[in-house]
């Protein structure tokens, strides 16, 4: 009789997420359940813009095992800013080997961020954890996404595997 109620909830559950789950949330403000990620160009220059994208890339694969890894939005911003030299010094090779000669400067910290939406997913204007990479004066436009939980972190090259905890609770539950 448990495992038969037990089943009625989880298949209610499910059936919320499927109703539900391709309309758009508005999850914004201090307590939000996401950590941002905004990589500021030092200018709206062509080459300015163009060097974003390449730091873009180097950040992106150097911070994916970190947000593979991360368990909570908690565990996400403890494992960034202990990677926050990491991500400068990355970042300054990329502007480096591109030719420009100003730094970078990475930071965690709360920021208004207007509407936003993402593959579905709207996160309304309010304050954000957030990851801030601002390459120069940070001036330019910016590319955006979103750390935790993973939106734009994928493991292109295989090595990134994503768990679903639903999924992990449905196998333990029936022991499989």
């Amino acid at each position: 009789m448990k495992k038969l109620i037990a089943c009625l909830v989880l298949i209610a559950l499910i059936g919320g997420l499927l109703l539900f789950g391709g309309r758009t949330s508005d999850m914004g403000g201090p307590d939000s359940a996401y950590l941002r990620i905004h990589i500021r160009a030092d200018s709206n220059e062509a080459a300015a813009q163009a060097v974003k994208y390449k730091v873009r890339d180097a950040v992106v694969e150097l911070l994916t095992p970190l947000a593979a890894q991360a368990e909570s939005k908690e565990a996400a911003i403890r494992a960034l800013t202990a990677a926050l030299p990491r991500i400068e010094r990355t970042a300054e090779a990329v502007l480096g080997e591109n030719g420009f000669p100003y730094g970078a400067r990475a930071s965690i910290r709360k920021e208004e961020f207007p509407t936003r939406v993402y593959e579905g997913v709207t996160l309304g204007a309010g304050v954000y954890d957030a990851l801030i990479l601002e390459l120069g004066s940070g001036n330019g436009d910016n590319w955006w996404c979103v750390v935790y939980p993973p939106l734009c972190f994928t493991g292109g090259g295989g090595n990134v595997v994503y768990r679903s905890r639903i999924a992990e609770i449905i196998r333990n539950f029936f022991g499989r």
